[in-house]
């Protein structure tokens, strides 16, 4: 795992995120990591991608026969 040094940090900014932290229950540093996972996660779901590959494909819809089957118990053993 990775570890990141913020230098210069400005006080004030180093107060709201302990701040912050302990409205959210978490360290200050899990907080920090959690801000920065968010930033860079990608900003739309699996859904809103795929239904755009299915755009540029010219795919409108998809037709699968659904299985008649009746569902069958699940054994753990």
């Amino acid at each position: 795992m990775s570890s990141v040094t913020v230098r210069n940090l400005p006080d004030s900014t180093h107060r709201a995120l302990k701040l912050r932290a302990k409205q959210h229950g978490r360290s200050t540093e899990a907080e920090i990591r959690f801000i920065l996972q968010n930033a860079v996660a990608p900003k739309v779901g699996m859904g809103t991608l795929l239904a755009a590959i299915g755009s540029n494909l010219e795919i409108t819809e998809l037709h699968f026969p659904r299985d008649q089957r009746p569902v069958e118990i699940a054994v753990f053993e």
